[in-house]
């Protein structure tokens, strides 16, 4: 019976996880830092550099799920330092006006799959070169992540764009591996064993919001 109850209790956990992912992320959807407009000096480059990650619930997503999957696996550590210098590269390829195909779509599916893999157990947690596979992933997603990033600065003056390139570089810096020393150091995330995979659905469920509407796109 207490089986049943914890059980019932998780399911109405992830609900409302999911529940509330859908209410906060359709209205973001719209939402970019200065209303769109480029910054114009160093301030602003870098309050739109740290905006733009955190406003972006797909890229905050991803940031999120990097920091928490470094906890699982052996040298995860380089999950989400992988995923942030990938991001610069990522900006740096669109501000040379290179296209990548279909951004919106592999930035959707690369939250979607960071999300399950926060799901499931992970059985080779302990082999160092899985960990590098992984993050391996987070570099390829980084690409695409940044390449986002990059349409917020692209023709703007030199200043704020190096301001803004600092800027969401050390905001994800700050989330990803606040998420894992503190979490590591306290002990809180990995005690709870349930807590992780209910957090991946959270995130599975908001790259699949993003995903369907860059699809209908």
């Amino acid at each position: 019976m207490k089986s049943l109850k914890q059980n019932s209790y998780l399911r109405k956990v992830v609900l409302a996880f999911i529940a509330i992912q859908l209410l906060i992320t359709a209205p973001a959807l719209a939402h970019h830092p200065l209303d769109g407009r480029l910054p114009a000096n160093f301030f602003e480059g870098i309050m739109s550099g740290f905006g733009h990650p955190v406003i972006g619930f797909d890229h905050l997503a991803f940031v999120i799920a990097s920091g928490l999957l470094a906890l699982k696996i052996t040298g995860g550590i380089l999950i989400p330092i992988a995923f942030v210098l990938a991001t610069g590269i990522g900006a740096g390829i669109h501000l040379l006006s290179i296209n990548l195909p279909i951004p919106e779509i592999v930035i959707a599916v690369s939250v979607v799959l960071f999300g399950i893999l926060l799901t499931i157990k992970s059985q080779r947690k302990k082999n160092f070169n899985y960990g590098l596979k992984i993050s391996g992933l987070a570099g390829l997603a980084g690409i695409f992540h940044g390449f986002a990033y990059g349409e917020g600065i692209f023709g703007a003056e030199p200043t704020p764009m190096f301001a803004y390139l600092i800027g969401f570089i050390m905001i994800q810096l700050v989330i990803s591996l606040g998420i894992y020393f503190i979490a590591n150091k306290a002990r809180i995330i990995v005690s709870a064993k349930y807590l992780i995979p209910i957090l991946g659905v959270a995130i599975v469920s908001t790259g699949i919001v993003f995903l369907s509407s860059a699809l209908i796109a």
